[in-house]
């Protein structure tokens, strides 16, 4: 049995300044509750349906992780999932800390709003080996369900750490790349071996604060009508030209 205290604490969990408080974030699904147990996140409880329990009941038992049975519909009431056929975790925040990015490539987010196309640039440098995104303070929250539902896992492998970009990048010594109306095309573009991407704004486009930072303009060439490009849809081509050309 669920507590109506537990049902509210999660629900509560849905905004920003409870997660916040109470350092908790939510993950939901099946996908995303297996990928948290084998993560390096601290599981605080899990309500899972009979047949997910079966599986990971030994796992949790060992790990002294507090868990109930649950059916689906006590699990979609819950969440924020329409159907939730599988579990619900509730797991501890971790720190907000830096990666030292050295030899690698590294996403760089001015001002991405949209928890959805935040959670699909994750999923998406998970999908291409990378660990490390630098966000704007004004960057949508990494525990936000809707981000953490559209990384599909991929949460687990990426850190993303909230800093003053300006001065985050005035002290890098890598080449920054910055997504562009102009510049030059991805798909003659030599990236190196390492650095710094940056896509701005879905908007607004990167600011002109970082736009000054900024060595290598690139674009992806446009040939229709379209306006612009999503912030992810454009990020996965980038990243997908910066190892093209690797191979």
């Amino acid at each position: 049995m669920i507590s109506k205290a537990k049902v509210k604490f999660i629900k509560s969990l849905q905004l920003k300044k409870y997660r916040k408080e109470e350092q908790s974030f939510i993950v939901e699904g099946s996908k995303g509750v297996e990928e948290l147990l084998r993560s390096s996140f601290e599981v605080q409880w899990v309500a899972a349906t009979a047949s997910f329990l079966h599986r990971y009941e030994e796992n949790l038992v060992k790990r002294r992780i507090e868990f109930v049975e649950a059916n689906e519909k006590e699990l979609s009431t819950m969440g924020t999932f329409l159907t939730n056929e599988g579990a619900l975790a509730i797991a501890t925040t971790k720190q907000n800390a830096s990666s030292e990015i050295r030899t690698e490539f590294a996403l760089v987010l001015d001002d991405i709003r949209d928890p959805g196309n935040l959670g699909t640039i994750i999923r998406t440098a998970d999908w291409y080996g990378i660990k490390s995104i630098i966000a704007s303070k004004e960057t949508a929250d990494f525990y936000n369900p809707k981000v953490i539902n559209a990384s599909m896992g991929s949460f687990c492998r990426v850190n993303v750490y909230y800093t003053d970009l300006v001065q985050y990048l005035t002290d890098v010594s890598l080449p920054i790349f910055g997504a562009f109306l102009n510049g030059s095309n991805v798909h003659a573009t030599d990236f190196g071996k390492s650095g710094f991407i940056v896509v701005g704004n879905e908007a607004q486009g990167i600011s002109p604060a970082i736009q000054s930072l900024v060595k290598i303009p690139i674009t992806i060439a446009k040939r229709g009508g379209a306006e612009s490009l999503n912030a992810s849809i454009a990020t996965a081509i980038i990243l997908d030209n910066v190892f093209r050309l690797q191979e």
